[in-house]
C-alpha cells in the first residue's frame, strides 16, 4: 500500500525534486502532470532529490484528466488554501492521491469547484502577504497527516 502525491503543472525544479525525495523515504509515488516547468534532467531537480532517484516511483501524465481516468476520481484529495477542510479534517486511506497545483496559481478553480468536498488547506494566520506556504513543505505537511492516519505503513 502507498500512498500517491500528484503535482499538476509544476515550476520549481527544486521543490519537485526536494518532493520526490520526500516521496522516496516514504514509499510514496509521485505523479507529474504535464507541461513542467523544468526539464526531468535538469541539475537543479537532480540535486534536490539527491540519489533517491532510483528508489522513485514516478509516473507522468500529458493531463490530469489522464490520471483521473486511469484511476477513478473517488480517490482524490484536493489542496488549496480556499480549501473547504483543514487538511486534518479529511479522511485519508490507503492508495489515496494527493493533488497539488503549481506554485504560481494552485489549482484550476474549475477542478476545486467540481470537488469542494474534497478540497483541503493547511491552517495559517490570514495576511494578505503571506499567502502560502511552500509546495515542498505543504506536501510534507499533509502527506505526513496522511502517513499517520493509515498507521505509518512500512515506515519504521
Amino acid at each position: 500500500m502507498a500512498l500517491n502525491i500528484v503535482l499538476v503543472e509544476p515550476e520549481i525544479p527544486q521543490n519537485t525534486g526536494n518532493i520526490a525525495r520526500t516521496c522516496a523515504a516514504t514509499g510514496s509515488s509521485l505523479h507529474l502532470v504535464r507541461p513542467l516547468g523544468f526539464s526531468v534532467d535538469d541539475k537543479y531537480l537532480k540535486r534536490a532529490g539527491l540519489d533517491y532517484w532510483d528508489l522513485l516511483d514516478v509516473h507522468y501524465y500529458d493531463s490530469f484528466d489522464e490520471l483521473v481516468e486511469k484511476y477513478g476520481k473517488d480517490k482524490f484529495f484536493y489542496a488549496t488554501t480556499k480549501g473547504k477542510y483543514s487538511h486534518a479534517e479529511m479522511e485519508f486511506f490507503d492508495e489515496c492521491f494527493l493533488v497539488f497545483g503549481k506554485e504560481t496559481a494552485g489549482l484550476p478553480k474549475e477542478l476545486l469547484e467540481a470537488n469542494k468536498e474534497r478540497t483541503m488547506r493547511i491552517p495559517m494566520l490570514k495576511n494578505e502577504r503571506a499567502r502560502s506556504l511552500n509546495l515542498a513543505n505543504s506536501v510534507n505537511i499533509i502527506l505526513y497527516e496522511a502517513l499517520r492516519q493509515t498507521g505509518f505503513p512500512n515506515l519504521i
